[in-house]
């Protein structure tokens, strides 16, 4: 498909750099154009997956890349992954990655730590954010639109937030009883209590059978069924690749997967390479994650934790 620009329908991206589209099917393709028109964004160009990396790499100026994948794109897709997490990092421009569930392994296995939005199946209410999310600045680059305070790029500050939460309370509990006021200490310091499988599997099991009583959105708790899903694997010596751990999250696999990054970059998560698939990653609880959790099911005892 020739290369083609287009005028914003909006006022949102007046002036901004284009946005680079690159698809994998004709398809893809259009169903990524519509996205940018219907947010009124300003098209650069619109190119297939083997020409996209020499269109990037002469591209004067883009506010971001948007990938589209209908299909496993093999080594040639890694390579153009890879390259785009590097310019990402490097504050070249944004990116989004839209892609179906299929494929969530090898394509997370590709990416790096460079703030990279990620659509699975999505949306297009879920698509229109990603690109609000990259577009805004939000991640550190420089302001590249006046949608800073789309309450997308909140929501994703809102995140982070909860994250760091999250960890300043695992760091609490892995440090132990003494670490905080306690009428009496639970265990001595340093030492990893013993938390039975079955305990954390009949929790699992109690959480999910609350979706069939009321809808399943009101106790959407990503982090907390990630984190209890990581520990049952972690006792029962399994390894969890990234797509069993968004389906673990109980939530939509593009939210599953931000919240699986945020947790990674604040140290919760680990990613761990498969020594036998190169384009799989496994996902695992920290050191201290798992100290903490493993010391909360201690605290509470036999009482239903849900």
């Amino acid at each position: 498909m020739n290369a083609y620009t287009t005028e914003p329908q909006g006022g949102n991206y007046l002036g901004s750099a284009p946005v680079l589209i690159a698809g994998d099917t004709d398809a893809a393709l259009q169903r990524a154009v519509r996205t940018i028109e219907a947010a009124g964004a300003r098209i650069g160009a619109t190119i297939r997956l083997e020409q996209a990396a020499a269109r990037i790499a002469i591209q004067p100026s883009a506010s971001a890349v948007w990938l589209e994948l209908e299909r496993d794109g093999g080594p040639e897709m890694d390579r153009l992954l890879s390259r785009i997490d590097d310019d990402v990092r490097a504050r070249r421009y944004a990116a989004v990655i839209s892609a179906r569930r299929e494929f969530i392994d090898p394509v997370f296995c590709a990416l790096g730590t460079a703030p990279i939005e990620l659509v699975i199946d999505g949306n297009e209410a879920e698509r229109a954010a990603a690109l609000a999310i990259a577009l805004s600045g939000i991640h550190g680059a420089d302001p590249l639109s006046d949608i800073a305070s789309d309450r997308s790029s909140e929501r994703l500050r809102q995140l982070s937030d909860e994250v760091g939460r999250i960890a300043s309370t695992l760091a609490r509990l892995s440090a132990g009883p003494e670490a905080s006021a306690r009428l009496a200490p639970i265990m001595p310091p340093g030492e990893v209590p013993q938390v039975a499988s079955e305990q954390v599997r009949q929790v699992i099991r109690a959480r999910r059978l609350r979706n069939r009583f009321f809808e399943e959105d009101l106790f959407a708790d990503p982090a907390w069924d990630m984190l209890l899903d990581l520990l049952q694997a972690e006792i029962a010596q399994l390894r969890v690749p990234v797509s069993s751990l968004c389906i673990a999250a109980a939530v939509p696999a593009t939210t599953a997967l931000r919240w699986l990054k945020t947790m990674t970059d604040k140290g919760i998560f680990v990613r761990r390479a498969d020594p036998h698939d190169g384009r799989r990653v496994f996902v695992e609880l920290s050191r201290q994650a798992s100290l903490a959790i493993r010391r909360y099911f201690a605290e509470v005892g036999p009482v239903a934790v849900v």
